[in-house]
């Protein structure tokens, strides 16, 4: 898709594609390194050079981006005595080694400005101004260490640091957020830049559908090159979607369409892609006195700017309406402009409106997707299934490590699986107290759902709800004599990819654990948390790659439904022509889907959306936007598709 995807974007008026660089998909095990396919970083920075347009490299390499653990390997966390993003030399060394492969391999096939190639800018950290607080002195070191490690690099082009009020003279610090016209660098001497625009906002599980207004979008660009900017990005221009295991958390969906101008599937999101070309192209045609004029305003009062670029030969005017309630009506060189409030108006030549960020009038398309049309495709799919084999685990504690405490589930399943099963065991005396009539298992659980079996038998499951992921999972269990086995499957979706030390929020059941027998106003609570655990990662039907398997027996009758640990199988043919293809799970639980043994993604129907909260009516553009402003799919599976 990428030829297609910078293509359009450059047929909306970009000038640049910036991207991030993920070193958990490029390192996902210490020094064995991927660059192939949807990895081939030097690809995609040369198919951005041959469409004709420039390249921002964001390395971080932490890079948030709603992206598993930040974009971090998970191995990371497991190597002895490291803290992550902070002064160590364990995580400095590893960092280090990782951005330096990144500039060497860019420097190899002269992709750097200063070599001829499209790269102009590079990013090294990723927003740590909002977090650097909690690091304390430690946290200032490291940020100088960065901007000194980055400059040894030799790019020949400059470094940028997001979000870093107090970044070093060497670097440029920029702006990220849903307006930066306010914003000032900390460096007089250098350029006013917005490395993130957020064109909308990204989705949980559970969540609705956030939507951010053409207008008001437009209205920021605007009001930031009005107001001195001379760069901005829009994040996300597009976002596609977050296939495998690759979306962040905790929740975040599979989907990252983010609202963006091009959507999910690179399809043109209207009105948003147009309305913005537009504004694009009239920016371009003003290029030379944005660039080299000097500036001067009037204030009309009442939030009513206006701004004057000139040159000898040409002016260029802006006239900004920051009140998000009262349209305005300025006077300039003898004519009125009607300038409606939250709005922006451009005039090229300071005498005809070219354009305003109220008045859209690029086309809206509604998206509509179509059943498969293929020839001799049937009215209905026929489906197969087989169960998820773990009996050997459920009822015989099957495992592969053992520790005498609870395991974070980062340090037990190094990010290889969502699935991690927590086994244990207890005697049970004839004289034990706990075994009274009234028996609880309690389970503290950070993360994120929880199956519990007790002597092989499934006594309940539990998910964390609506943005809370601390629970404590708590039923009835019958207990006998002698040995009990205490199973405990643990699944993550997503490891937390943002806030300060974000890498120490402990994954997985994070205890206690606990058998609490009730007996009147008497309660014992047994702790389990010390005893021996024993470990196993991920699920068979995984170890054994069901979904790519040709030898493995599926049943094709009495399909089951509302069946938990089922792996259901069926075959269709591609649909004809070009366009995008998407699977409809309407009607699934939760799980992970395959097609062609390539993983789609995480996909949860059955959660829907709280009902309170979408408005029928259009969402009311002005004012400052937030990511609850204007939301729609209230009460309805967050992601279907």
């Amino acid at each position: 898709m990428w030829p297609g995807l910078i293509k359009k974007s450059k047929e909306g008026g970009l000038d640049a594609i910036e991207t991030y660089v993920f070193w958990n998909a490029h390192e996902p095990a210490r020094r064995q390194y991927d660059f192939n396919g949807n990895n081939d970083l030097v690809r995609f920075i040369k198919t951005i050079q041959e469409e004709g347009l420039y390249a921002v490299l964001r390395i971080g390499p932490y890079v948030c981006a709603e992206w598993n653990y930040g974009g971090f390997p998970v191995w990371l966390h497991n190597l002895p005595g490291v803290e992550l993003r902070t002064v160590n030399d364990v995580f400095m060394n590893e960092m280090q080694n990782f951005t330096a492969l990144i500039v060497d391999m860019m420097k190899e096939e002269n992709l750097f400005a200063s070599q001829g190639g499209p790269i102009i800018l590079a990013q090294i950290e990723n927003e740590y101004g909002n977090v650097v607080a909690s690091y304390g002195d430690a946290g200032k070191a490291y940020v100088n260490w960065c901007a000194s490690m980055a400059e040894s690099l030799d790019i020949g082009v400059p470094w940028i640091m997001c979000q870093e009020s107090d970044a070093p003279k060497s670097m440029i610090n920029t702006c990220n957020g849903w307006y930066c016209d306010q914003f000032t660098p900390s460096n007089p001497d250098t350029p006013k830049m917005w490395t993130e625009n957020w064109t909308g906002w990204f989705k949980n599980w559970g969540g609705k559908d956030p939507h951010r207004t053409a207008e008001d979008v437009a209205f920021a660009v605007a009001r930031f090159f009005q107001l001195g900017g001379t760069f901005q990005n829009y994040y996300m221009y597009h976002g596609g979607t977050n296939f495998g295991r690759t979306a962040g958390g905790p929740y975040i969906t599979t989907s990252y369409d983010y609202d963006a101008p091009l959507d999910e599937y690179g399809n043109l999101n209207q009105p948003k892609w147009g309305h913005l070309k537009q504004l694009h192209d009239i920016l371009h045609s003003m290029e030379e006195t944005l660039t080299y004029g000097n500036i001067s305003s009037i204030d009309y009062g009442n939030s009513v700017w206006g701004t004057i670029y000139a040159t000898k030969n040409a002016s260029s005017c802006f006239f900004g309406n920051a009140n998000s309630t009262s349209d305005a009506t300025i006077n300039f060189q003898g004519n009125d402009y009607d300038v409606p409030a939250w709005s922006v108006s451009i005039l090229p030549d300071c005498k005809v409106e070219g354009y305003n960020t109220a008045k859209v009038n690029a086309q809206t398309s509604i998206m509509v997707k179509e059943s498969n049309s293929a020839e001799e495709e049937p009215a209905s799919l026929k489906w197969s299934w087989r169960p998820e084999n773990n009996d050997k685990t459920i009822l015989f504690g099957r495992g592969e490590a053992t520790a005498n405490q609870l395991l974070d589930q980062k340090t037990a399943a190094s990010d290889t699986s969502d699935y991690l099963w927590y086994m244990t065991s207890v005697n049970i005396k004839e004289d034990d107290p706990v075994l009274a009539k009234n028996v609880t298992l309690r389970v503290n659980g950070t993360g994120h759902i929880l199956h519990a079996y007790m002597n092989g038998h499934h006594i309940g499951s539990q998910w964390a709800t609506y943005g809370v992921f601390n629970y404590v999972f708590e039923k009835n269990v019958n207990l006998t004599k002698g040995k009990n086995l205490i199973t405990l499957l643990s699944a993550t979706v997503g490891y937390q990819n943002y806030g300060p030390k974000f890498d120490m929020i402990q994954s997985g059941i994070s205890g206690p654990v606990e058998l609490v027998a009730r007996n009147g106003d008497e309660t014992i609570a047994k702790d389990l948390s010390s005893h021996k655990w024993t470990y196993k990662v991920g699920l068979s039907g995984l170890a054994n790659k069901v979904y790519n398997s040709e030898s493995l027996s599926w049943q094709e009758d009495d399909l089951p439904t509302n069946r938990m640990m089922t792996w259901y199988k069926t075959t269709f043919k591609a649909p004809l022509g070009t366009d995008p293809v998407v699977v409809d799970l309407q009607g699934l639980g939760k799980g992970m889907a395959w097609v062609n043994g390539k993983s789609i993604g995480r996909y949860w129907p059955s959660y829907l959306a709280e009902e309170e909260g979408c408005k029928v009516e259009a969402c009311d553009y002005r004012g400052s936007y937030n990511n609850n402003k204007c939301v729609t799919n209230c009460g309805k599976p967050t992601q279907r598709w």
